[in-house]
């Protein structure tokens, strides 16, 4: 924690990775929504180049192809022959482990989240990184955006002191049709969509002593889990807890998505915009209390986290891969621990809680 002598500037906090000097080709696997959506929007604005991309789809493949003027490949075995390739995995998370063992030895890869579907194939996936020294990252790609940065930022400079409260607060109406295969998953809520914000709380806090969660579905569809409360064990200092619920359908006027982190002399307030109205969004925000301030400081933010957290996250790949950056940002070393946490939240809620003690009979 850095030694603050001057006024807190909003505009001076890091809100953007470094784009890297040396750039590979991308190939990708997989043509879900995502990569038209995201992945090949934030990729073009990074201006780092598509060689092409492979889905066993071939019409899928086809039309992102033709669409973004790149190369809809034949084969896995095709896709991964392009030389020195960044090998982006858009699949699904039971399909990782095939593709990566379809890699050369000594490769790179960004892995979609979550790193497999449960622990055990997160472990497979760890396993089969380190036999073929393949360097991958899961694209946590929360963590690079404009306003997480600009968070991170903040505490790192000490305008928070040190952190002792995290509260993640969701109450919002999903279109969870927009997304049919999740209807057949059996974790849902915290293995697609919560576990960004554990693994961002896990880059802040550090990993928990263990976890305390209930996640459940709602009578009004059949979506295995749309609500989570969860409480992070980080011993008798620090309070983290998630309230999630996709299922407030009453309204704008009282859905949220937002975080409240307090810090021993200040205090950030950060509203997730995009889930918001989702695809369209709301922006983004983010407020600072600093520590020695009097009031509430607005920062001024320089994007969105679509899609600019996918620039940051392809650009710390590429430059780790270069050698411009020393630190893989959730390298799959890394991400294994969030997968574990998300794999005790599961096992939390299917255990049975503390019982209530039995009134004594007349």
């Amino acid at each position: 924690m850095q030694t603050l002598t001057n006024p807190f500037n909003p505009i001076t906090l890091q809100q953007s990775w470094p784009l890297p000097v040396k750039l590979r080709p991308i190939v990708t696997f997989g043509a879900g929504s995502i990569v038209g959506d995201a992945h090949y929007p934030a990729y073009k604005k990074g201006g780092f180049p598509i060689a092409g991309l492979f889905d066993p789809d071939q019409a899928k493949a086809g039309k992102i192809a033709g669409e973004w003027n790149v190369k809809a490949y034949a084969s896995i075995a095709e896709a991964a022959a392009v030389e020195n390739a960044i090998f982006d995995l858009a699949t699904p998370p039971a399909r990782h482990a095939d593709v990566l063992r379809a890699l050369p030895e000594g490769s790179f890869a960004l892995i979609q989240k979550p790193m497999g579907s449960d622990l055990d194939e997160a472990s497979e996936i760890l396993r089969i990184c380190r036999d073929r020294n393949i360097t991958a990252a899961v694209n946590f790609q929360l963590r690079f955006a404009p306003m997480m940065l600009a968070l991170k930022d903040a505490i790192a400079k000490g305008w928070l002191g040190e952190v002792i409260d995290f509260d993640a607060w969701l109450a919002l109406d999903t279109p969870w049709s927009l997304w049919p295969f999740l209807a057949d998953l059996p974790r849902v809520e915290i293995a697609m969509h919560s576990i960004h914000y554990i693994d961002l709380i896990r880059q802040i806090l550090g990993n928990p002593l263990g976890v305390h969660a209930k996640t459940l579905g709602h009578p009004n569809h059949k979506v295995a889990q749309t609500r989570t409360s969860a409480i992070l064990d980080y011993g008798d200092h620090v309070r983290c807890s998630l309230s999630i619920n996709h299922d407030h359908k009453f309204g704008r006027k009282f859905q949220a998505c937002e975080f409240r982190i307090s810090g021993t002399e200040g205090a950030a307030y950060v509203k997730l915009g995009v889930n918001l109205d989702y695809p369209r969004g709301e922006p983004d925000e983010l407020m600072i209390f600093p520590k020695g301030g009097s009031n509430w400081i607005n920062v001024p933010l320089q994007g969105a986290w679509f899609p600019d957290a996918f620039v940051g996250r392809m650009a710390n790949l590429q430059r780790f891969a270069s050698g411009e950056d020393k630190e893989l940002v959730s390298s799959v070393e890394d991400s294994w621990h969030t997968m574990a946490l998300v794999e005790a939240a599961y096992q939390s809620s299917a255990s049975p809680a503390t019982p209530l003690a039995r009134k004594p009979e007349v």
